[in-house]
């Protein structure tokens, strides 16, 4: 178990080796909760490496994509 304590604005700051086996990176996101009085810190997932691992369904070309935006664009402002 590790200790800490709060600092100015309410920082808290996690020991290197808690943020290491959690896998933290600097500024990525995280999610707060409390359960049984106890503050739990949950890694959140990158959007962007989610999307880039994730199995890929379905190929577009940039081409389709601006066909497709030009499309709704006259739609929308005709």
């Amino acid at each position: 178990m590790s200790e800490g304590k709060v600092a100015k604005k309410f920082a808290l700051y996690p020991p290197k080796d808690l943020v290491s086996r959690l896998g933290l990176k600097e500024g990525q996101r995280v999610r707060y909760e409390i359960e049984d009085g106890k503050l739990v810190v949950e890694p959140l997932p990158d959007p962007i490496e989610v999307a880039l691992r994730s199995k890929k369904w379905m190929k577009v070309t940039a081409r389709e994509i601006e066909s497709e935006s030009e499309k709704e664009q006259s739609e929308l402002y005709a």
